[in-house]
């Protein structure tokens, strides 16, 4: 990479803009050259506005920056083409087609858009071919001047990210018919200042808003496959069944998951060990925010643990453990992913840098 390309951040001072903003300093390829939040902190520094809950200091090349307007139109010279984006689902329903349709290719970790059919949602673990869907999209109805294309591109729900990570060897080497998930999900994924104490210490609450729909709907999409008809490219889900249940607990970062699976081919406890193992699709493609590993395995009887192990790879890593027969199916395994960062921004950033690998991250480099 001869220089940085320079991004910026819509939603900058949330949870998840934090996220973005310390995952990004000393970054190799991208530079935050732009932030952006609500009207009432627009103008104000960087530092003055934001209520920084993260255990590293602000970057000071970001902390001096001023708040940008959060649309385009408002500040045109300014807006970078390449925009992470950290937003409510409701304001990124309206904000990202915007930024989209002034030409900026929108890396979003939101909702809005992730089941819309030409709308990649993509880990590049799992399905990076999904990315064939961008010149579909058309966010103005024409083409922006100077061949520039805007387009979104999404990361899955935080509670989907672990679960599809350790299925994806499974589903591809011995087939997968049906999961069967429980989540114990941290306060974190609620965003700040999240869940009330008095709702949430000393207890478990098991509804998350739209969360077991997420879950079940955009595991079989990541897994689904990728089907070109002449002109037309569309997914496919997945034919499986997938239940899920989704429970909020007292736990700062890191969503726990406990999973039952029936599959097709009838794979050793050796056999399933080894798919998780030897599962680096990324390898050798020196992707920034990679990890290593993408599955872990942890051969430990009380393992994963989220105060233990959800830094795992630099928090972009699935851990693993607790393999063993299923009653009901056929395996039953507990996995941990961290919710912020392989969940959140770390998604995001490492679709960016999938994207700029191809060559494809500026808006240009998609043609109609």
């Amino acid at each position: 990479m001869q220089r940085p390309y320079k991004i910026g951040i819509l939603g900058a001072t949330g949870m998840v803009g934090q996220r973005f903003i310390q995952l990004l300093e000393d970054h190799p390829w991208f530079q935050v050259a732009w932030v952006a939040a609500s009207d009432r902190s627009s103008g104000k520094r960087y530092a003055d506005a934001v209520r920084w809950k993260l255990d590293t200091p602000i970057p000071p090349s970001v902390a001096k920056l001023p708040l940008s307007p959060a649309t385009p139109e408002r500040d045109p010279d300014g807006v970078p083409e390449i925009i992470f984006a950290a937003l409510d689902t409701d304001i990124a329903r309206e904000l990202e087609p915007k930024f989209a349709a002034a030409g900026c290719a929108v890396i979003s970790n939101s909702s809005a858009f992730r089941m819309q059919a030409d709308v990649p949602l993509v880990i590049p673990e799992v399905n990076a071919d999904h990315l064939a869907l961008i010149p579909q999209q058309n966010w103005n109805g024409s083409q922006t001047s100077g061949g520039k294309r805007g387009y979104i591109v999404t990361n899955p729900n935080c509670s989907a990210i672990g679960l599809v990570l350790a299925l994806k060897p499974l589903a591809e080497r011995f087939g997968l018919r049906s999961v069967f998930v429980s989540t114990m999900q941290a306060i974190s994924g609620a965003g700040y200042p999240g869940v009330p104490s008095l709702d949430i210490l000393g207890n478990v609450v098991p509804f998350i808003k739209n969360e077991e729909e997420k879950l079940e709907a955009e595991t079989r999409r990541l897994l689904g496959k990728l089907d070109v008809a002449g002109k037309s490219t569309q997914v496919t889900p997945l034919n499986a069944r997938v239940s899920a249940h989704c429970n909020r607990v007292a736990v700062e970062d890191g969503h726990t998951e406990s999973v039952s699976i029936e599959l097709d081919g009838k794979p050793s406890r050796e056999d399933i060990l080894a798919a998780w193992r030897e599962f680096q699709p990324l390898k050798g493609q020196n992707l920034p925010t990679a990890p290593e590993q993408p599955v872990e395995y942890n051969p430990a009887e009380d393992r994963p643990q989220p105060r233990l192990d959800r830094m795992r790879g630099r928090g972009m890593a699935a851990t693993v453990g607790r393999l063993r027969p299923c009653s009901l199916l056929d395996w039953k395994f507990t996995v941990l992913s961290h919710n912020t960062i392989r969940g959140a921004a770390g998604a995001a950033l490492l679709n960016a840098e999938l994207l700029a690998s191809q060559g494809k991250l500026l808006p240009s480099g998609w043609k109609p």
